[in-house]
């Protein structure tokens, strides 16, 4: 008997086995291996063709496998230029006549006894000023101008310093109508008044500065004291206040802030608006102020530690010679 190379089994174990002991004859269902499991066809079928990628497939195909980039900026055309143009400053002419006849400095005028003691009172000013910018540069530039009572002249001596201060060549002065309850810096001096500071300090969005009427006094700008308001004192102690004021003085670097507030002793903002300011110019009528009140006042001033006095209302001997009769009537200030 010749040995027979062993037969080769395909198939399963079953169907080994059953064809090994001859079973599937007996079984005329036989036993088949199950068909090999096409592939899933992928989700998208193959290119059998080129084909054109539109940006949408393109976009398709790379969605989720990439960062989304961020949208590319907007430019301009080449020919136009984007350029923030800001709102030029209010313009105004100080009338003149109406503060010659309140007896005030006139601008370009001959110098008079007036002109020439303000001359001093904001040389004494200017002098603490440098001594205060080493320790506050930002306060050295803001002076509170006010009095003790109603009627003492506070306003008359604000426009005035204002008005002296602005003769010099190395400032612009900005006069601040503070008085918010009784506002009249703008209508002593002839100019039209409208949006200021309580309306900025209320309204964030306001830009200040577009406020400030330029007037045609070289180098004096005047900032109303805005609509009035029940919440002024609140308003000033807010930080918006510390933030507006920064603003004014980085908006020119020479600017000096004269601030005419209300009576010490008849509304509180002048004892708030003295933590801003780096000197107080406190007017004390010479034929009305009281000690007392010339105390208390001094006493609701102590966030301002250097605090000049200025005496209004003097009568002087008849006779005696007085600052500006040294000048000639065609000498101009």
């Amino acid at each position: 008997m010749t040995d027979l190379p062993p037969k080769k089994l395909k198939g399963s174990l079953v169907e080994r086995a059953a064809e090994l002991y001859g079973l599937n004859a007996l079984n005329p269902r036989k036993v088949e291996s199950p068909p090999e499991q096409e592939p899933r066809p992928a989700a998208r079928p193959p290119l059998h063709a080129p084909e054109i990628l539109t940006e949408e497939m393109i976009a398709e195909a790379v969605a989720g496998h990439e960062p989304e980039a961020p949208p590319a900026p907007v430019r301009a055309p080449p020919t136009t230029t984007a350029i923030a143009v800001r709102s030029p400053n209010r313009t105004g002419t100080v009338d003149r006549k109406r503060i010659a006849d309140q007896g005030m400095i006139v601008p370009g005028a001959p110098v008079s006894v007036l002109a020439e003691e303000f001359r001093l009172v904001k040389r004494a000013l200017l002098q603490t000023a440098k001594k205060v910018e080493q320790a506050q540069a930002t306060a050295a530039r803001m002076i509170l101008v006010c009095s003790a009572q109603a009627n003492e002249g506070k306003t008359f001596c604000a426009i005035n310093l204002a008005i002296s201060m602005a003769a010099e060549r190395d400032i612009e002065v900005l006069l601040i109508d503070a008085d918010f309850a009784k506002p009249d810096v703008l209508e002593r001096i002839g100019l039209e008044d409208g949006p200021g500071l309580l309306d900025a300090l209320a309204d964030p969005t306001i830009d200040l500065e577009s406020c400030v009427i330029a007037t045609d006094v070289p180098h004096l700008s005047v900032l109303p004291a805005g609509a009035k308001s029940r919440s002024d004192t609140e308003l000033l102690a807010s930080d918006r206040t510390t933030q507006v004021l920064a603003g004014l003085l980085a908006a020119d670097i020479r600017r000096v802030i004269i601030f005419d507030s209300p009576p010490v002793l008849a509304a509180s903002p002048a004892s708030v608006l003295a933590l801003h300011a780096g000197q107080a110019m406190l007017v004390v009528r010479a034929d009305k102020t009281s000690d007392g009140d010339l105390r208390e006042a001094v006493a609701l001033l102590d966030g301002c530690k250097n605090i000049q006095l200025v005496l209004n209302s003097v009568v002087f001997a008849t006779g005696g010679t007085r600052f500006g009769s040294y000048y000639g009537p065609e000498e101009d200030q």
